[in-house]
This record gives C-alpha cells, sequence and structure tokens, in this order.
C-alpha cells in the first residue's frame, strides 16, 4: 500500500452558491473549469460527506470530475440546439455549433459509461446533475459565444491543470486525446467571435503563455468561475501541503 501524503484538507461545496461568477466581456458567466486538486498517492474514493456527493481522490476521483465538466458542456450545448441557435447564428456558426453539441454529448456518455464500467456504484457521480444557466441569454450571440468561450478555455486548463493527478496511463491518454478536442473547439469559438478582423484570437496570449503553452489552471483560480451553474451540490477536497 502506498503511503499517504501529508496533508491538510480542506473541504469545499459547489453547487450552493450563485454568487461567484466570472465577469468577461460584461456577462456573468460561470466557467466549466471544475478542477479536482485534491489527489493523494491513494487512490481514494468519491463518498457521501453530510449528505453531499464528494468527488474522491485518485482515478476515481479524475474521472468524477471529469464527467462533471462533460455534463456542464453538454448541458450548455444542448440548450444551445434545442434554442434553434440565437437569430443572427448564420450557417457555418450552426455548422461548428452543432459539432461541438455531438462531441460533448459523447464526451459525456463515454464517461458515464467508463465509470459505470470501473467505479463502484456508490463512488460514481450522478448522471443527473442539474444546472442553472439563467445567466445565459441563449438568444443572443454575445451571450452564447461568450459563455462558450469561457467554458471551452476553462475546460482546457482545467483538463491540463488536473494531469498531475492521473495514476493510470490509459486515462491520462484519454485526458490527453480529449482535452486536444477541448482546444480546438476553443481556437474555433475564439475564430467566430473574431472574424476575419483578428487571424490570432485563436491562440491569443490570454491562453497561451510565453513558452508557446497552454494555461493548466489551479484550483484558486477557477473554483470562482465553475460553481455558479452547478446546481447539484457537490465537494471538492483541497490539499495544502
Amino acid at each position: 500500500m502506498k503511503k499517504k501524503k501529508s496533508i491538510e484538507v480542506t473541504t469545499q461545496t459547489v453547487g450552493r452558491n450563485r454568487r461567484n461568477f466570472l465577469k468577461v466581456s460584461g456577462l456573468a458567466i460561470a466557467g466549466s473549469g471544475l478542477l479536482l486538486a485534491s489527489c493523494s498517492d491513494d487512490d481514494d474514493n468519491g463518498n457521501m460527506l453530510g449528505g453531499t456527493f464528494d468527488l474522491g481522490t485518485g482515478d476515481v476521483g479524475v474521472l468524477n470530475y471529469a464527467y462533471a465538466l462533460e455534463q456542464l458542456e453538454a448541458a450548455f450545448y444542448t440548450n444551445v440546439v434545442n434554442g434553434s441557435f440565437y437569430a443572427s447564428a448564420s450557417a457555418d456558426e450552426k455548422a461548428i455549433l452543432l459539432d461541438l453539441y455531438n462531441h460533448e454529448v459523447n464526451h459525456r456518455e463515454f464517461f458515464k459509461a467508463a465509470i459505470g464500467a470501473n467505479v463502484p456504484m456508490e463512488q460514481q457521480l450522478t448522471a443527473d446533475l442539474e444546472f442553472d444557466f439563467s445567466s445565459v441569454d441563449f438568444g443572443n450571440r454575445d451571450s452564447v459565444l461568450g459563455t462558450a468561450r469561457v467554458l471551452e478555455d476553462t475546460g482546457v486548463s482545467a483538463y491540463n491543470g488536473a494531469g498531475q493527478y492521473i495514476q493510470t496511463a490509459a486515462y491520462l491518454t484519454l485526458a490527453g486525446k480529449i482535452v486536444s478536442i477541448e482546444a480546438r473547439h476553443a481556437a474555433a469559438i475564439r475564430s467566430i467571435i473574431s472574424g476575419s478582423a483578428d487571424y490570432t484570437a485563436f491562440a491569443g496570449d490570454d491562453i497561451i503563455d510565453d513558452n508557446g503553452l497552454d494555461l493548466a489552471a489551479s484550483p484558486a483560480d477557477v473554483i470562482s468561475a465553475a460553481g455558479g451553474f452547478f446546481v447539484t451540490p457537490f465537494t471538492y477536497k483541497n490539499p495544502q501541503a
């Protein structure tokens, strides 16, 4: 058995408070960067803490984290598509958004199947997380695309940040494949927003560091932006060295 690290654990609840929103271009929109930051050397499991589900740590926790993230993105794009898109959406924009919808639904269903096959029932995050998108005007182009940009950008940095906690090589390979798709999504959304006026927006300085690398967000950077959309409460553990 691996020896646990000596850490102080602080548990925080996501989904109870809608005050923590990320302000982008005047829009009150929450990002999708809910980041599991609690993995020690042991593969601890998700569990109920005071009646609230805890994502857990180790590989189980990372799978639950990714599932929560993909449920959020799939729910957002479902609202975009089911609302017949915003009124000014061009044929090209509709085609791109429909592709993103299909990708995110596929990601969600993949994690649902993977967790169902590999994680005991009592340790599985629910497949029916509830979300609040009341801050998004799905009939407004700027609101939809601005929210999509935050979801995709923050999702990429969240996957990058969670990679260090993955203990199984196969899961790390999977995370790499998914984050590359999320990065393509982020580039597509940024290109739609900027149009032909700015050919560098798809890889702007706000998401690419001086070494030419995508950002990897810490829990402190992203958790305040993540909680606003989640209605179903669950916790994550934030270890301090």
